[in-house]
């Protein structure tokens, strides 16, 4: 594969250099110099001929480095390793999850699963792997173009990604943000989420997801757009069309017939009844925030919180009545500390609060949630979680762990499966 490591000059970048050019510069005066480490996004230019003509290979199970999403199907757990490939586990018994192989795919970070058939992005393509025996898996179609937006140049083919660099400078104050999260450019996206239609079985992921499944459709959402597919033949996805959403999309999560899409401002309602042709019913807004959101029949759960994404944004949960999906309306909104993915099991809400660990509320009276936490687990930074079947299913900076919550207001742990490098909340 080739690849032609290039420097996006821009005058963010320009100014950025200039920064660096400046502190770097002799003085006078003494000098006190300290050490700063830190993670910088560096743009890289691909060639997708080139990534079309590698074979994938399902290789050995490899341990976790960097995870991303977390995907439950069946007694099967997946778990995304960003622009790499997808992990899968066998998780029939929650407190012994066992590793069984690993899917390389370039430039993938969503995925989903309907009835033994894998879908996962490739960079601007779409790939279908057959994974009806887990022990033997195999690519059964490529559809190609279908997220074009990485394009920089069509007439190449060439595409536009950010790989992950870590740098150590000396100079008398930090970099530019300081610290670890220091970030010259930033690209992101996630997977997963569940559904129903006839005849077809879903998989499920968290409330991070981009890919979702309803009605023998697959839906997926970028920055800015949702796009339409038809797996009514789960082998032969056909791309029907694109709807324009805006600015700043993140997440996608489906229930009943309709589609609940969180965006950097607000919440996106879209009537999937019929489902090749998804219809806009409301916009909610808010506050520029990062947003993920789960539902029930009555209320839509949000949370909204500042990050290097939405610095200006606000930490709290908002509870919106949906009853009246043309007009959804806000109830309550509760502070929380820096909340980020959340779950949503009958009355039970759990509530990933990034590195200040993991909290669970009985929602059954949602004016009264502040006054019905169960627990904080302190101990247990969190990203996000799946409320599956058998246990709770949670990511965060020591890697994948799950509890049994039987009993709702003291979760049990049962396994962690460790990663090398923690995530970063």
């Amino acid at each position: 594969m080739k690849e032609r490591l290039q420097l996006i000059v821009s005058w963010p970048v320009f100014f950025i250099l200039a920064a660096i050019l400046f502190i770097t510069l002799p003085s006078c005066q003494d000098e006190v110099k300290s050490t700063f480490t830190y993670r910088a996004s560096i743009p890289v230019f691909l060639e997708m001929h080139s990534i079309r003509e590698a074979d994938i290979i399902i290789q050995p199970s490899l341990g976790l480095d960097d995870p991303g999403k977390i995907y439950l199907y069946e007694d099967f757990l997946f778990i995304n390793e960003p622009q790499k490939g997808i992990h899968i586990w066998d998780n029939a018994n929650p407190s012994n999850p066992s590793p069984i192989s690993f899917i390389p795919i370039p430039g993938n970070v969503d995925l989903a699963i309907n009835s033994g058939m894998l879908y996962a992005d490739s960079y601007v393509d779409l790939l279908v792997f057959d994974i009806s025996d887990i022990f033997n898996i195999s690519l059964v179609k490529r559809v190609e173009d279908v997220f074009e937006q990485m394009y920089v140049d069509r007439s190449t083919a060439t595409i536009i990604t950010y790989k992950d660099t870590v740098i150590t400078t000396e100079s008398e104050i930090a970099p530019w943000g300081r610290g670890w999260s220091w970030v010259l450019a930033f690209s992101d996206a996630s997977s997963g989420n569940r559904g129903a239609g006839a005849s077809q079985s879903y998989g499920q992921g968290g409330s991070m997801a981009r890919f979702t499944l309803l009605n023998a459709h697959l839906y997926a959402v970028d920055e800015t757009s949702l796009r339409v597919f038809d797996v009514i033949k789960t082998d032969e996805p056909k791309h029907l069309l694109n709807i324009n959403l805006g600015w700043g999309i993140e997440t996608i999560f489906p229930f009943q017939d309709k589609l609940f899409i969180g965006s950097n401002t607000g919440m996106h309602i879209y009537d999937a009844s019929v489902a090749s042709e998804p219809k806009e019913m409301a916009v909610y807004q808010h506050v520029t925030a990062c947003d993920p959101v789960v539902v029930n029949e009555k209320y839509a759960f949000v949370t909204l919180r500042t990050g290097r994404m939405c610095p200006m944004g606000v930490d709290e949960l908002q509870v919106i009545d949906i009853q009246n999906p043309y007009s959804p309306k806000l109830l309550k909104a509760y502070p929380m500390l820096n909340p980020h993915g959340l779950a949503l099991s009958g009355d039970y809400l759990y509530v990933a609060e990034g590195k200040h660990g993991m909290k669970s509320f009985l929602v059954a009276d949602v004016l009264a949630i502040d006054q019905n936490q169960l627990e904080f687990l302190k101990s247990m930074p969190s990203v996000d979680m799946i409320p599956g079947p058998k246990s709770l299913i949670v990511i965060g900076p020591d890697g994948v762990c799950q509890f049994d919550y039987s009993t709702p207001d003291a979760l049990n742990p049962l396994s962690c499966i460790k990663v090398k490098k923690p995530v970063i909340v």
